[in-house]
């Protein structure tokens, strides 16, 4: 029994076929079905039920794909944690995303530690993320609260939580709108020559309600961290205390974010979109609630190598920097 068709085993576990297996792992069919055989005449057990197009795990290949995940883990820590910087890390990292968009800075600085590491950023809504996690197909998981609390099916109790901080939603213009446009007139001179001298960027603009219910709105029609429908309380702004006129539906966060730096639409949006210079902040003066998100970082911490638990370390203290 070899490290290299334990690896070919559990791929070929979590996939409908052969066939796309061998896809993944960038061999032919032949070679990976030669390896299973292999692994199979070294257990002299069978640990597939095989059918003209697929195979599916038995009891004893379910026991032997536990054992083979538990003996790779411990195999890839030993080899990560004895060659430290050198080691060639392949870090994934599953998460919605509007919360890649959040963290992926921080993802790339945490890595920069290894020369030779790559770095895979998939996104996926948050119970597929935990579900890619319970796989083994990624190391870490960008989830909020609403999915740590729930601890629901893709849970397990190997895995250690770290917190990256709050996320607090905005409501955001486009420099072109006609709102933005009208409240930035009211700003003095003064008050741009000060801002400008001291560097600071530029604040919020105030309005009350009445003005900005007076305008469209776009928003997602689902939730951008789960996935799930739910229309106009998709995007955590209160409709029934400040109904709006939602003009637009966009699902896609490129196409949200283009419609309102174009000034067509306002939306409520995560406070770091306004690290983009085409778009401003409105303070509403007579709004009564505030949406924030807490945001963590989910890992199998059984058998981890230092470089996960650095780069948990490393996201949890420049969250905290950067609050």
């Amino acid at each position: 029994m070899n490290l290299v068709d334990l690896r070919i085993f559990a791929c070929v576990a979590r996939h409908p076929s052969l066939g796309a297996a061998a896809q993944e792992l960038h061999l032919t069919p032949s070679a990976v079905s030669k390896a299973l055989r292999r692994l199979e005449g070294d257990l002299d057990t069978v640990l597939f039920d095989r059918s003209a197009k697929q195979l599916v795990l038995n009891a004893s290949g379910q026991r032997m794909l536990d054992f083979s995940k538990s003996m790779l883990t411990l195999a890839d820590q030993a080899k990560a944690d004895i060659m430290g910087n050198r080691a060639v890390i392949e870090c994934k990292v599953a998460a919605p995303a509007i919360l890649l968009w959040r963290h992926a800075p921080v993802l790339m600085r945490a890595m920069q530690a290894y020369p030779d590491a790559s770095l895979s950023m998939q996104t996926m809504f948050e119970d597929e993320a935990l579900a890619a996690l319970l796989r083994g197909e990624v190391n870490h998981a960008i989830v909020t609260s609403e999915v740590i609390e729930g601890r629901g099916a893709h849970w397990s109790s190997d895995w250690q939580v770290t917190s990256l901080g709050d996320m607090h939603l905005q409501l955001v213009a486009g420099k072109r709108h006609r709102l933005a446009i009208s409240l930035s007139s009211g700003l003095t001179a003064a008050s741009a020559n000060e801002l400008t001298r001291a560097a600071l960027p530029q604040p919020a603009l105030r309005a009350s309600s009445s003005q900005i219910l007076a305008y469209d709105f776009v928003s997602p029609s689902r939730s951008l961290f789960c996935g799930e429908q739910r229309g106009s309380r998709s995007d955590g702004w209160r409709d029934d205390q400040l109904p709006r006129k939602i003009r637009y539906w966009i699902d896609d966060l490129q196409l949200l974010l283009s419609t309102v730096k174009s000034g067509q639409a306002l939306a409520y949006l995560p406070e770091f979109a306004l690290a983009d210079a085409e778009l401003l902040r409105i303070e509403v003066s007579d709004c009564a609630f505030h949406c924030h998100e807490q945001v963590w970082l989910v890992s199998n911490a059984k058998n981890a190598p230092h470089w996960q638990h650095a780069l948990a370390e490393f996201m949890s203290a420049t969250s905290k920097d950067t609050a």
